[in-house]
Formats: structure tokens, C-alpha cells, sequence
């Protein structure tokens, strides 16, 4: 057992800014100045290649096979029913990065300024997305905060947290200048010896267009101008920064209906109501939850197995399943992983569509409705192209909003074929991957294992 530490810790301001590869780090001078007179190193991710999966190898310094995150969500067999981006920490099983730091200085204070699983952690202070639901049906922009106290703080100061700009069509840099101005409140006022934020920017524009685009490349030098302020403070606090990103985005062009392969196969039920079809998981033989580039298939008696894999085996866009030792020589092999795990091609990604007829898609396929979907759907970020009304539906959508109404927002197209970039396999090549910088020189440096992140910072904390 390490013996607790008596002299306070070096403090740490951990960035996680969403897609940041080498390329984009040429439109982000000030963060391109932290790693050269710092450092800066290649990080090397984990499969899936996501938020979840992504930061909870950060924190634990375990893969997913031992912290049990196998992507933004899966299909809970206890439950019967496939759940994305939860939000309780329970879920993710090992020791944290504060219970280490904590043995080590046991007053040690962690801040949580909006990285995933942030509820229910034992962390001093917490900021994370949480919308009010109201009885009636109603959902509005709020966050979750500890202490309690802390939410009225942030929201006289900064405005109601803009949830709206987080996800959706209006996904924009407001909600990660929120986040970087409650994470500047938050140094000041609690003075953390930890602070973990988390910058989604990046991850809008490069799915609607792709890496190479030019607004993808605007939208790197908004953020980077976003965060002088928050790197100001930080070097005027003493604080050793370090960024890092949990994967690249790559271009794509083929979306693939690994669910409507399934059902075509006779393997996927459906139940309907007033009309829509709706994924039934628990009668189904086999189905797929699809996360970006990866998607766990579910596959309920082993006898199905052979007619599952040839099933999806050809389908266009899909690369390779893994199977038992697949899985195990990614370290993906827990119970909560499917049968199967689909890898996409380079350029292909896997929607989670498993309707054969649009006019019977569900209700929520046209919202932006994260967790009712059986899959992640990046199409939220578009109003639906094809509908010239697209846009004064959505306005009186907003109207009914404004006068404490019930409203559907669909303005969300079910064509997929407008997106331009995608994550979630293992990069291709070493300049799509992640990268880690950090402001002390010589502290990284080669490649650094998504898995060595929570010992690295527990040394540059001083505790290790």
C-alpha cells in the first residue's frame, strides 16, 4: 500500500477535447504551443473507440473487459432492453483515479466538470448534462450538480445549461464555452486538486462534414480561441495541463443496416403500435446495437450463431466480427459485450435502423431522443433536408415549448447518408488516432496506452 503523501499534490487540469487528432491540431495554435514546449505523444485507444468506453479506460487505467464499459451503451439482459449513455457511475466496475489518489493524499479534490458516469462518483464536485423531466412530458435544459448548491451558482453566473447546443441539430461551441467558463468558476472558487473537463466540440462538425472539410477545420481554431482563457488560468494557478482525446474521426461515406440485414434474415422481430414498429430484444434470435463504427450483436441461443454470421457475413461496409477470441484479444470479452462485434470498414459506419418501411418508423426515429433509440443515431445532428417545412415545424415546436406545452421537435431526417465522419474502430493510420499533450516537458512522449493515462497522472500529480 502506498504510504499517504504529506506535502500537497501538483495540481492537474485534465482537457478531454472530443476528436482531436494531429491533423486538427495544426488549426489550434494554443494547444499546439501547451504540447511543444511541453510534450506530446500518440495515445493509443482502445476498441470501441468511444466517449464511454474511452474514459472509463482513462480513469480505471483498466480495458473493458475488467471496467465493463463496452461502448455508449448495450443491451441490459436483466432488463431486456437496450440503454444508452447512462449516467451512474456504478456501472463502471475497478479503482478510480481518485480512490488511488486518495489512498496516496487522502484530502485529495476531484472536480468532474461533464465527463461521462459522472453521477453516483465520488467526486467532490460535479457538473454533467441532466435535463428537468417534467410530469407532463416536457423535457427542459438543466444540469446535475454537487454540492446542490453549486447549480444555482453556475446558472445565475453562466445561464441555464444549453443542452440544445450539446446534441442535436444546434450542436454548437456554446455548449463547450458553457463548460469552459463553469470550469473557470469552479478553479476559483473550489480550487480542485483535480479537474476533469470535457469538450465536445470537435465532435459535431466532423461528423456532419468530415475531418478534411474546412468547418471542421474552423470549428478547431474556434475551440482552441475558446480555451485561452481556461490555459491562462491554469498556467496563473500553478497547474499542470493536460489534453488528451479518446479518439480520431475519419472520413465515411456508407452508412450499413447491419438491423435490417437481421431482420431480412428472419433473425430481428418487431412489435408495432398505432402503426410503428418497434425493435423487440427480447423475442428477437439476434439483433445489433450500433455505436459508430462498432455494434454489439446479440445473439440468444448459441445454436443461432452460424445463421448470424451468415447473416451479416458480405453485408457492404462491415469488415470483420469478433468472435470469442476476437473479443478477448481486444480485451472486449464481458458478459455485457454481444455475441458477435461488428467492425465496420474504414469508411462505413453502422446505423441502427431495423424498420424496412419508413412509413413505419417509430415516433422517436425523427427526434433527437438519445435514449430511447436502440442505437446511437448521429443523424440528430441534421434538420431533414428533404422536408421543406422542416424548419417552421420546428418553430412551432419551440412555440408550444415557450408556452409550457407538449411539442414534438421531428425535424431529424431518416435518410443517414449526410454524414461525413465517424469513430469507433482502431485508426488506420498513426495521424487519425488521439493524441495526448501535456504541459510539462518530457512527461510524455512515443506512444502512450489509453490504459497507462490514470498512472500517468497520478505521477504528475505527485502522488506515484
Amino acid at each position: 500500500m502506498t504510504p499517504p503523501v504529506a506535502r500537497k499534490p501538483t495540481p492537474l487540469l485534465v482537457l478531454d477535447v472530443v476528436g482531436l487528432t494531429p491533423q486538427l491540431l495544426d488549426h489550434m495554435s494554443r494547444l499546439a504551443a501547451l504540447g511543444a514546449q511541453g510534450s506530446q505523444a500518440a495515445l493509443d485507444t482502445v476498441l470501441p473507440a468511444v466517449t464511454c468506453t474511452a474514459q472509463s479506460t482513462f480513469l480505471t487505467g483498466t480495458p473493458p473487459a475488467e471496467h465493463g464499459i463496452v461502448g455508449n451503451g448495450w443491451y441490459f439482459r436483466d432488463l431486456g432492453e437496450v440503454l444508452l449513455w447512462r449516467q451512474h457511475n456504478g456501472l463502471v466496475a475497478g479503482d478510480k483515479l481518485w480512490d488511488a489518489a486518495r489512498r496516496a493524499h487522502p484530502a485529495y479534490t476531484v472536480a468532474n466538470i461533464c465527463w461521462w458516469y459522472a453521477m453516483g462518483a465520488d467526486t467532490d464536485i460535479t457538473v454533467t448534462p441532466r435535463p428537468v423531466y417534467y410530469a407532463d412530458g416536457r423535457k427542459e435544459p438543466d444540469c446535475y450538480t454537487r454540492p446542490v448548491e453549486l447549480h444555482d451558482e453556475l446558472t445565475a453566473r453562466l445561464g441555464t445549461f444549453p443542452l440544445f447546443h450539446f446534441w442535436g441539430p444546434g450542436a454548437d461551441l456554446v455548449s463547450s464555452q458553457w463548460i469552459i467558463d463553469a470550469t473557470r468558476h469552479i478553479l476559483t472558487t473550489r480550487e480542485p486538486d483535480l479537474a476533469l473537463c470535457y469538450l465536445p466540440h470537435l465532435d459535431y462538425d466532423l461528423q456532419r462534414f468530415g475531418p478534411d472539410d474546412p468547418r471542421a477545420h474552423q470549428a478547431a481554431a474556434d475551440l482552441d480561441t475558446a480555451l485561452a482563457p481556461l490555459l491562462a488560468d491554469a498556467q496563473a494557478q500553478g497547474r499542470t495541463v493536460v489534453a488528451l482525446s479518446e479518439y480520431g474521426i475519419t472520413p465515411v461515406s456508407r452508412p450499413v443496416d447491419i438491423n435490417r440485414a437481421l431482420r431480412r434474415a428472419g433473425l430481428l422481430e418487431v412489435h408495432t403500435q398505432d402503426g410503428m414498429e418497434y425493435l423487440d430484444p427480447m423475442a428477437s434470435r439476434a439483433f445489433a446495437v450500433a455505436d459508430h463504427q462498432i455494434a454489439h450483436v446479440y445473439v440468444r441461443r448459441p445454436e443461432d450463431l452460424p445463421t448470424t454470421r451468415s447473416a451479416l457475413e458480405g453485408l457492404p461496409g462491415l469488415d470483420h466480427l469478433l468472435e470469442d477470441e476476437g473479443k478477448k484479444a481486444h480485451h472486449l470479452d464481458h458478459p455485457r459485450s454481444g455475441e458477435l462485434v461488428a467492425v465496420a470498414e474504414p469508411d462505413a459506419w453502422f446505423t441502427y435502423y431495423y424498420w424496412l418501411d419508413d412509413a413505419r418508423a417509430p415516433d422517436f426515429a425523427q427526434l433527437v431522443e438519445i435514449h430511447r433509440k436502440p442505437g446511437y443515431d448521429p443523424v440528430e445532428l441534421f434538420m431533414d433536408p428533404q422536408d421543406p417545412y422542416v424548419r417552421l415545424k420546428a418553430a412551432g415546436a419551440l412555440a408550444r415549448k415557450k408556452l409550457g406545452l407538449r411539442y414534438r421537435m421531428a425535424v431529424v431526417p431518416l435518410d443517414p447518408s449526410p454524414i461525413r465522419g465517424s469513430h469507433g474502430r482502431l485508426p488506420t493510420h498513426p495521424g487519425e488516432g488521439p493524441l495526448i499533450l501535456c504541459s510539462t516537458p518530457h512527461a510524455v512522449s512515443g506512444r502512450v496506452a489509453a490504459t497507462e493515462v490514470k498512472s500517468l497522472l497520478l505521477r504528475l500529480a505527485g502522488l506515484a
